[in-house]
């Protein structure tokens, strides 16, 4: 599945929880970003190959 992000083609590997919207599936690298949000909470996804 791709990033959530719009513009990206990364495969996403992160859902992050979001308190004030919707839950979001999405590369590492917005992850990163994003999960330094407060109230943030980054899930790597369990159907990657790599974990």
């Amino acid at each position: 599945m791709d990033c959530a992000e719009d513009d990206c083609e990364n495969e996403a590997a992160v859902r992050l929880h979001i308190p004030w919207g919707e839950n979001r599936d999405v590369c590492t690298g917005h992850a990163r970003v994003q999960a330094r949000q407060d109230g943030v909470v980054a899930e790597p996804l369990d159907d990657m190959d790599w974990l």
